[in-house]
């Protein structure tokens, strides 16, 4: 079994990777998510990764259709006690922004697509610069206080924000995130130098990289032959297409020498990297059928040696 880790200083403990929920309702139907919880809560899994916009950018979608999906397995399945659930505020097209009001109203609406009693780790999750950052902090904490969260993270801010979060939490005598959720996998780096990593480190957050897979670029779905076919193969194939410059050649080679000498899938040798960068933290990948599960499961265990480590980080260098 993976070993768990911590969320910063709270009580959460979870396998070292999330399930990205941003599939369904969007590429995943109902049938298909189903199957992928079912499937990851059997490998091991119990971290799931959503978001109240979920997918509202789908031909039809309202928003809150992740959610409501993930509600009706949970339900289907009495498994709430055997997930560690987080969701995020702030895209929902009927609950859009920080305001206070705003977080509250979006909580209850997850909370009851969700159908459960508490979301266990809250996001914010794009930053709100038109409301008092300090109004959005006082609102996440009294979500605490009132029991309907039980930790808070941020997403998408830039390490200033974060750290001024962090400032007037306390010197108000607010609960401090936990959790940082920033874009970060072997192909974009910016993670390592704009400030998020030492915030992290300064404050005790974990840390739960989106886009693990570059959008599937590394799992190697996207290579020379047919790379412009698979650009319209699929929602996010075009963007990830798109990192198939030298560079990304040079990941994927060593990507593949790494895989081969383990036997492993490149989904897996690329989550393994990410999860042995962080000082305390795990990817977050998303499946849209169980047959992606075995790689992003198998991540969870795989043992890169330092050399491998540093040789995939030269490569995306």
């Amino acid at each position: 079994m993976p070993e768990r880790i911590r969320i910063g200083h709270s009580e959460l403990a979870v396998a070292p990777l999330a399930l990205g929920a941003n599939v369904f309702g969007w590429t995943a139907d109902r049938d298909d998510s189903f199957a992928v919880l079912d499937g990851f809560l059997a490998g091991g899994g119990d971290f799931v990764d959503t978001a109240d916009g979920y997918s509202h950018w789908v031909p039809g979608n309202t928003g809150g259709e992740s959610e409501t999906i993930i509600g009706e397995w949970l339900s289907a399945r009495g498994a709430r006690d055997r997930v560690t659930l987080a969701t995020k505020v702030s895209t929902h097209p009927d609950f859009s922004g920080l305001s206070a009001a705003n977080v509250r109203a979006a909580a209850d609406a997850s909370l009851a697509r969700l159908q459960t009693d508490r979301i266990d780790l809250y996001y914010a999750h794009f930053d709100d610069e038109e409301t008092p950052l300090a109004e959005t902090v006082e609102a996440f904490s009294g979500l605490v206080d009132a029991g309907k969260i039980r930790a808070i993270g941020v997403s998408n801010y830039t390490a200033e924000r974060v750290a001024e979060w962090f400032e007037i939490a306390r010197a108000g005598g607010y609960h401090l995130p936990v959790a940082l959720q920033p874009h970060y996998n072997l192909v974009e780096r910016d993670f390592e130098a704009n400030g998020l990593n030492s915030v992290a480190d300064r404050e005790g957050l974990s840390v739960f990289p989106y886009f693990g897979l570059a959008k599937g670029f590394l799992a190697g779905k996207y290579r020379e032959a047919g790379a412009a076919e698979a650009a319209g193969a699929s929602p996010r194939a075009a963007a990830a297409a798109a990192y198939l410059d030298d560079r990304g050649r040079r990941v994927l080679a060593a990507l593949d020498e790494i895989a081969a000498a383990h036997g492993a899938e490149l989904a897996s040798v690329s989550l393994a990297w990410l999860r042995l960068r962080l000082a305390n933290g795990a990817p977050i990948a998303s499946a849209r059928t169980t047959a992606q599960l075995p790689a992003l499961l198998a991540s969870m265990t795989l043992a890169l040696t330092a050399d491998e480590v540093d040789a995939l980080s030269s490569a995306a260098a």
